[in-house]
């Protein structure tokens, strides 16, 4: 088995810990301050630095686009939801039944959520972006409000750009 790699970046909403190995990262994820593990790694990989300056650049209004590989594990339909949701437009938002529809599956709304929910490479595949078909928030692993900082961080860098 490959070997994993770790490194935390503190965002403005919290600290995501990036998993990755030598050539691609596997994981990035929302996680509580008590979860942090006191690794001590001499070495990180050049790989989860461009990722962690990525998010970086994200975070401060300077990236809407992710460049770095990564790769993701899960079923068939959970890669098409997450191949979908990699094509969602920066600060756009869309309903899990238009995912659906994007996958071609209009009745698997409720499958495309549970898809999303087991997405681990949060904001790199924009699942924040995805609401309910009431136009409300809905689901987000790493809380709602983060969902909704996400969405309003993307709204206001495009209007300053504008």
């Amino acid at each position: 088995m490959t070997r994993s790699y770790t490194l935390y970046y503190k965002s403005p909403i919290g600290t995501i810990e990036i998993i990755g190995s030598t050539k691609v990262i596997r994981s990035i994820m929302f996680c509580e301050e008590g979860e942090i593990e006191n690794l001590q790694i001499t070495e990180t990989p050049m790989i989860l630095i461009e990722c962690y300056n990525q998010l970086n650049e994200y975070f401060n209004g300077h990236r809407k686009q992710f460049t770095f590989p990564y790769e993701f594990e899960g079923t068939l339909f959970q890669k098409s939801v997450w191949n979908a949701l990699e094509k969602m437009p920066y600060a756009k938002i869309a309903s899990y039944k238009d995912i659906a529809s994007l996958i071609g599956n209009e009745n698997a709304i409720r499958a495309v959520g549970n898809a999303n929910s087991k997405n681990k490479l949060s904001i790199v595949i924009p699942c924040h972006r995805i609401i309910g078909s009431s136009g409300k928030l809905t689901g987000y692993a790493g809380g709602l409000w983060r969902k909704e900082w996400l969405l309003q961080h993307e709204k206001a860098i495009i209007k300053n750009n504008l």
